[in-house]
């Protein structure tokens, strides 16, 4: 997608401490991050939100979930962590890429804002 941020970090076209990659899913360091741990976890196919999604993507949803599982492990966060993924600008979505904040390594609140 033409100026879409995360399709260019994808493509190696933006810079972006990347922690993971497969075939379809990446995930790497959130740039202005709200908790010690923030990662964004991005399918490689461009998809504008989770609004977008249909029955033929239920396998990336799979392996976008066993990322953000993996790197919770990794990063160490026992302890717990937080899987969130904005929809809409009432929502809180600032990049129109569909992409899940894994957050941890402090306590989260609820409600979360």
């Amino acid at each position: 997608m033409n100026g879409c941020v995360f399709c260019k970090i994808v493509a190696r076209e933006a810079p972006a401490e990347i922690l993971h990659s497969t075939e379809s899913v990446m995930a790497f360091r959130d740039a202005n991050p709200q908790a010690p741990t923030h990662l964004l976890i991005v399918p490689k196919e461009h998809i504008d939100s989770i609004d977008g999604l249909s029955d033929a993507h239920a396998d990336l949803l799979a392996h976008m979930f066993q990322a953000a599982n993996h790197l919770a492990k990794t990063e160490g966060l026992e302890e717990g962590w937080r899987l969130v993924s904005n929809v809409g600008p009432a929502g809180g979505q600032t990049v129109y890429h569909l992409h899940f904040h894994l957050l941890g390594g402090r306590r989260m609140t609820w409600p979360p804002g």
